[in-house]
């Protein structure tokens, strides 16, 4: 299978930069998968898990918050609002993500911001559970 580069950045710091096999995508309009050789496309990022596969069988998650993904001739770039791998996560730092959210939400009367706020708080929740916290 070919490879191609991935880049995933945060603000606090670079998550991963490298040669991939495959990136799944939480795209604002459904998942997405990027392999080597993709079209050119430029999306915004949602609240779940981005899925990197860097050999067969083996894909390390990590929990984005917003931001968006550049794929060109060069390979993918993410650049994350928030990136918190799986194993960083703990039940703490996601009842803390879940709060933030519904603080969000509280504090707009804006129906676009009340709807990006509902729905990663629900992707929080789901994430949650996915982790069994």
């Amino acid at each position: 299978m070919a490879t191609f580069t991935f880049e995933l950045v945060s603000p606090e710091r670079v998550l991963f930069s490298g040669e991939v096999d495959a990136v799944v995508l939480p795209a604002t309009e459904g998942d997405m998968t990027v392999l080597a050789g993709h079209s050119p496309v430029m999306t915004t990022l949602k609240t779940g898990f981005l899925v990197v596969t860097s050999t067969p069988g083996n894909g390390r998650r990590v929990l984005v918050r917003g931001g968006f993904a550049d794929v060109n001739p060069n390979g993918l770039t993410v650049l994350a609002e928030r990136a918190l791998p799986e194993e960083e996560l703990t039940q703490d730092i996601l009842d803390q993500e879940i709060l933030t959210a519904e603080m969000h939400y509280d504090a707009t009367n804006e129906p676009a911001a009340k709807h990006a706020a509902e729905s990663a708080i629900a992707q929080l929740r789901e994430a949650k559970a996915a982790l069994n916290f």
